[in-house]
């Protein structure tokens, strides 16, 4: 097609000379055309626009509406604090620091301070200069069973897999990863080449598919896992319960999709269909989930070992907390998933109306770990529509140490929300398997895309810590976020989620909530005692 492109403007110039030698207005007439093909040459070949680079020409339109969307939007359509699931002040301000461009914001806030469940956090008179705290705050992952504890940055991406992502936006995410020595989680299915190729930090995620470590039966392997885990990029183990955009469902990759790559990567048999049951088939019960980790632990001499879930009943965690004082095998860490987080595909009813939503969630966990005299033991992780330092820090206000993205690091490769992710027609290149449309992303140019976002995130924590009056980001606690409620009731955080004393769970006297949950939830059944 190039050779084509060039061969069509080497006859228009001559086209034009030829006119222009006979006839000047012929030139002019000439001149416009050959402009737009010009034009369409350096689209379809630069490397910086993944909209242009698929589209020529006509993607300039995405950036002409851009430059008139606020006068438009603001008479016609919508705010900028409008839109869903990303507002477009979230999306610009990813966009702005992944390119490293300015982010500041002039003329004041658009948001209504007045409006119930606004949320701001209380800075100090005596603020700390931003400049004399560290700026790369770091997290040491690893319980008293973990033998090679990882130093964890407070923002790493969250879990999405080769196949749900291009090769190429998964080699963009785990160099920007190597740059910014952060953590990229590598999702369900599996470690691809692509993964590897930068040899950034990988969290390797094991779903109930147990791509990557699967027995012909569809269970753990333990074999097969040992293999998976021996490169030394990969530094933790994260063995995914349930997903907050879809928790109690499984997925089926059809038969049509499972290439000789993808069966070799998630170790299933090529051009027939799998299932990921939404229940493991490695264990049925708290203390078998506990045993499974302890056994993932050993054969990973000694890697940080830990489970994501989102919250649905709440026995079944305070289950997991019995098992663990119980057997005292302990994760390194718990990745707590709200309600709100993505997904490429999932059924409308499962993303909207199934799971706990992130606050709710980290706070209850964060209490019973605490409660049950575990939280010493274990680093929280927190995932659900991350993007800002603003975000991190009412993440860290309600219990978590670290903190996971997912398409906040998918807009700094240029997503740009067109919610066609599983359609396999991802405009930019990011969630499709397409390869013209995979083109568009090329990974030299989004690699530090990937790294400034990360980076200019944390600097923004940092700022928010220093104003806080504060030290370090792990010292922000509850009483530092307030809500509106209604009119001119305000709350705390501390208020809303009121703190559970160390061992509370351990004593008698239990708060009236837990009773109940206390009395249901089992270290042998995840059922409990109903």
């Amino acid at each position: 097609m190039f050779q084509r492109i060039l061969l069509i403007l080497f006859i228009s110039i001559a086209l034009i000379c030829a006119a222009g030698w006979f006839w000047w207005p012929a030139f002019l007439l000439l001149l416009f055309p050959v402009s737009l093909l010009l034009l369409a040459i350096r689209d379809y070949t630069q490397g910086e626009h993944s909209i242009l680079r698929n589209f020529p020409l006509a993607g300039h339109f995405r950036y002409i509406s851009e430059a008139l969307r606020p006068g438009i939007q603001q008479y016609f359509i919508e705010s900028n604090i409008d839109g869903s699931p990303y507002n477009r002040n979230d999306r610009s301000i990813a966009y702005a620091r992944s390119k490293g461009e300015n982010d500041t914001n002039p003329f004041g806030t658009q948001e209504n301070l007045y409006q119930e469940g606004y949320e701001w956090m209380s800075h100090s008179i005596a603020a700390k200069d931003p400049h004399n705290l560290d700026h790369d705050p770091r997290v040491t992952v690893g319980g008293p069973q973990c033998m090679k504890p990882y130093k964890c940055s407070l923002l790493n991406i969250s879990a999405m897999s080769y196949g749900s992502l291009s090769q190429a936006a998964v080699r963009a995410l785990n160099a920007g990863a190597k740059i910014g020595k952060f953590a990229h989680n590598t999702g369900e299915g599996g470690v691809s080449p692509y993964h590897l190729e930068a040899e950034g930090d990988l969290i390797y995620q094991v779903g109930t598919g147990y791509f990557g470590c699967r027995s012909a039966e569809g269970s753990f392997d333990a074999e097969k896992f040992k293999v998976t885990v021996a490169p030394k990029s990969i530094k933790m183990i994260e063995l995914k319960l349930s997903q907050g955009a879809k928790p109690g469902h499984g997925g089926i990759l059809p038969a049509k999709k499972v290439s000789a790559e993808i069966a070799k990567i998630r170790g299933v048999e090529q051009g027939k269909a799998v299932n990921s049951p939404p229940y493991h088939k490695a264990f049925d019960t708290p203390k078998g989930l506990l045993q499974l980790i302890a056994q993932m632990r050993e054969i990973a001499n000694g890697r940080p070992v830990g489970f994501k879930l989102c919250i649905g009943r709440k026995s079944e965690f305070l289950g997991i907390c019995k098992a663990m004082v119980e057997t005292k095998i302990y994760p390194d860490f718990i990745s707590v998933d709200g309600g709100e987080g993505g997904t490429g595909a999932a059924p409308l009813e499962f993303s909207d109306s199934v799971g706990m939503p992130m606050h709710e969630a980290l706070a209850f966990v964060y209490d019973s770990l605490v409660g049950f005299d575990l939280k010493k033991h274990i680093t929280l992780f927190a995932a659900g529509k991350i993007v800002t330092g603003f975000d991190m820090v009412r993440a860290f206000a309600l219990g978590a140490d670290v903190c996971f993205a997912a398409r906040a690091f998918m807009m700094s490769l240029g997503c740009i929300q067109a919610r066609e992710c599983n359609h396999n027609t991802c405009p930019v290149g990011i969630t499709t398997q397409n390869k013209k449309l995979v083109r568009a992303l090329v990974v030299k140019h989004k690699k530090d895309r990937v790294a400034n976002f990360h980076k200019n995130t944390i600097e923004s924590l940092v700022e928010l810590t220093a104003a806080a009056g504060l030290e370090s980001p792990l010292d922000i606690k509850r009483m530092h976020i307030k809500k509106r409620f209604s009119g001119r009731e305000i709350k705390r955080y501390d208020q809303i989620f009121p703190y559970l004393s160390t061992g509370r769970l351990l004593k008698g006297g239990l708060p009236n909530e837990y009773k109940f949950l206390m009395e249901t939830a089992s270290a042998d059944s995840f059922q409990g005692n109903i």
